[in-house]
């Protein structure tokens, strides 16, 4: 139970080195499919008992990190 969540930060943090990268070779669907992935998993998080905060901040920093990469394509596009 602790692997997944340690394993899944490489997701948060790959989008947040994109961010330094140029908007051009952001793609909007894989964006808005990692943003709903992270709403969802968030979700799971704070439901099943005991609650896996390990996992939810992962998937908040992950959304934080998609919706500034969805805000990038959309003023590039």
């Amino acid at each position: 139970h602790f692997w997944g969540p340690v394993a899944n930060w490489g997701l948060p943090l790959a989008a947040i080195a994109d961010t330094q990268k140029s908007p051009e070779f952001i793609s909007g669907k894989m964006t808005g499919a990692l943003s709903l992935y992270s709403l969802l998993f968030m979700r799971f998080a704070w439901q099943v008992q005991p609650r896996n905060y390990l996992l939810l901040m992962v998937h908040v920093v992950n959304e934080s990190a998609q919706i500034l990469q969805g805000y990038r394509y959309y003023n590039y596009y």
